[in-house]
């Protein structure tokens, strides 16, 4: 390709903090090959995984700003910047896996996905993310375990509130430090989905993998929109269509690595228990009160609910 070719590539730059092994990231990696057959090799995206251009909060801060045209993200850490995004930290909100999927790839996930507008950021798709569980480093059956327990969250106030609600001790911690800090005992435990744990290597300090499945927390894609604003039409059709085929891909191997990830870490030592939730329902119920003071969410949850 000669140097007057290479300079009509549109190349978009896209970082994260998951390891390159991770579901999310090869359904990126996939989404950044459809865009280039899709484009005739005219629109690439290049990827920086692993933290490489800062934590998702730095990156959502580079999106802003223009410097960064794409970030994946987890919703808890984007409701600090869109306040209606805290409503997926909200504690068994989604009835299964069928009822997260059916809402997000309606109009409801539209609407939520369109949320981030306003503060220059466009959301393009959810990934799925799996159910987030509590594993620590001692057995947990119920509740009152988690007493006293310091447990690394996100920086989430909803994820605060959630582990308080439980009798936890929230601790935030970002990813990238977990694993030390869960080693020289700064927490005792923490909260993440099957493929995150076992990926990460948290297996081989905590033991025990509490299958509460609390909260249903997709990542979800986002464009900057100064970036968006200066693709021409067919461009953007390019991208929204390589994404959403992305989001199948993504979904298909999902599934694969958190079937991979139960295999794995039992291997490992790890006991997998599986808790009566209905007590940690219980639990949480008062974050629905709190959240239903505002109308705009209780409007939200309530569509949610009844879909």
């Amino acid at each position: 390709m000669s140097c007057q070719e290479a300079s009509k590539v549109k190349v978009i730059r896209l970082a994260h903090g998951l390891d390159a092994s991770h579901p999310v990231h090869e359904a990126m990696t996939f989404m950044g090959k459809r865009l280039e057959e899709k484009s005739g090799g005219t629109m690439t995206i290049k990827i920086y995984p692993s933290q490489q251009l800062g934590t998702e909060r730095e990156c959502l801060e580079l999106l802003q700003i223009g410097s960064l045209g794409m970030t994946k993200v987890s919703v808890g850490v984007l409701e600090n910047f869109v306040p209606d995004l805290k409503l997926f930290g909200l504690p068994f909100l989604f009835r299964d896996k069928e009822h997260a999927h059916k809402v997000l790839d309606g109009e409801i996930g539209k609407e939520l996905l369109d949320a981030s507008i306003g503060v220059r950021l466009k959301g393009m798709a959810f990934y799925d993310a799996g159910s987030r569980s509590f594993y620590t480093k001692k057995p947990v059956h119920k509740p009152e375990d988690l007493k006293g327990l310091k447990l690394r969250v996100m920086e989430s106030q909803t994820a605060i509130d959630m582990v308080r609600s439980l009798g936890g001790s929230p601790t935030p911690i970002s990813w990238g430090e977990l694993y030390t800090s869960l080693q020289q005992g700064i927490v005792d435990g923490a909260e993440n989905n099957l493929p995150s744990f076992y990926l990460s290597h948290h297996y081989e300090v905590c033991k025990y993998y509490i299958m509460d499945e609390h909260t249903t927390l997709p990542d979800m894609l986002l464009i900057s929109t100064n970036i968006w604003n200066s693709l021409s039409d067919q461009q953007k059709k390019w991208m929204e269509e390589a994404a959403q085929e992305s989001v199948e891909y993504e979904r298909k191997i999902w599934e694969e690595a958190e079937n991979h990830a139960l295999e794995e870490i039992k291997k490992a030592g790890v006991e997998v228990i599986y808790p009566e939730k209905e007590p940690f329902r219980e639990k949480v119920s008062g974050m629905y009160e709190a959240f239903k003071q505002d109308a705009r969410l209780k409007e939200i949850i309530e569509a949610i609910q009844e879909e």
